[in-house]
């Protein structure tokens, strides 16, 4: 089948990109578009022919124009440097497309009003943890400015950059056996593989939003009330003491940030489980949100004692544990995690 009567048939608006080998970055432009009412059904054409594009309502990653009144989002033209709003990193097709449409796509997935406060947090969250590592990737930028060599501080969070090999995989290898007699089934082989690439990335992106959107932004409201409760433990606001466990770390460093004339929270508790008669855990904050490096672990003579003998050694009842390491300690309640905060904070 020729991809004009692939034209004729798709039906919906037409989403063109480019044919040959694909990235993370166009897989999850298109899978973007079509989770919207305005592309779905979508139908989807893959060339590199003008003519051909210039048929397509939509297209993205060729065709050298980026003009969103009419729908073009490439970003290879020498003149591009668009990037999100207060971000550095130029942008990739994902993230033109993320810009302009994140936030309905948003509103669509959980339920929230697009114009609300939580949608925009969202979208710049999501943005910069998952979608602004593809566009660095796409566009050849180092998370390391190789300019300065005496700082190496991430220029990015690169945690979905991963999934640009994962993507890159699905393209044919050069060893692969011939499975198409003609160009026109070549070109529908290649289709296949970029779809199963794009649903890849669609899929990720939506694990993503999900988790911003039921735990990290509930957990961010805790994470505040935590802060500003922690010093009726210490007084200097070095512990933290959650009601039940949540992802804190990215709020703490966030909540840090705005408050740099305060003491660094050096331990968070919080019980196991939400059950009673819980066990706690007593943590140390790391450096940094990448770092595996504790801003002051658990005491030296504690790691790697458990149970009666930590107790012992530390003089606090119902130890259970503290890690090798020091990062991570365990009590069997609550007052007890408490007081090993307190006392490593002295040793």
């Amino acid at each position: 089948m020729t991809e004009a009567k692939r034209l004729r048939m798709d039906p919906g608006p037409l989403i063109g990109t480019h044919n040959g080998h694909f990235h993370a970055d166009e897989a999850l432009a298109v899978h973007l578009l079509r989770m919207l009412p305005t592309y779905n059904p979508s139908s989807l054409v893959r060339t590199r022919d003008p003519a051909l594009l210039s048929t397509c309502h939509t297209v993205v990653d060729v065709g050298g124009e980026y003009h969103p009144a009419q729908n073009r989002y490439d970003h290879h033209q020498r003149t591009f440097n668009t990037t999100f709003p207060s971000r550095p990193t130029k942008l990739s097709s994902a993230g033109l497309v993320y810009m302009h449409f994140g936030k309905p796509i948003i509103a669509l997935q959980t339920g929230l009003d697009e114009g609300s406060k939580e949608v925009d947090i969202l979208w710049k969250k999501v943005y910069e943890d998952f979608i602004e590592a593809l566009d660095a990737h796409d566009n050849g930028i180092s998370v390391y400015d190789p300019s300065d060599t005496r700082n190496l501080q991430k220029r990015f969070y690169d945690g979905g950059i991963g999934l640009g090999s994962l993507v890159g995989d699905l393209n044919a290898n050069f060893e692969d056996p011939p499975i198409a007699k003609t160009p026109e089934e070549a070109q529908e082989a290649e289709d296949a593989r970029f779809l199963q690439a794009s649903s890849l990335m669609g899929s990720s992106f939506l694990r993503k939003v999900q988790y911003y959107h039921r735990a990290w932004l509930p957990a961010r409201t805790l994470v505040h009330q935590t802060f500003d409760a922690r010093k009726q433990y210490d007084r200097e606001g070095r512990v933290m003491v959650f009601p039940r466990g949540c992802p804190w770390k990215d709020h703490l460093y966030t909540l840090e940030a705005e408050n740099p004339d305060e003491e660094k929270v050096l331990y968070v508790l919080y019980p196991e489980s939400e059950h009673e008669g819980a066990k706690w855990r007593v943590q140390a904050v790391s450096m940094s949100k990448d770092s595996f490096e504790s801003r002051k672990p658990l005491p030296n003579r504690w790691r790697g004692v458990r149970d009666d003998q930590l107790s012992e050694v530390s003089g606090i009842e119902g130890c259970v544990f503290a890690h090798a390491s020091g990062f991570i300690g365990g009590n069997k309640s609550r007052e007890g995690a408490l007081e090993m905060a307190k006392k490593a904070i002295e040793l």
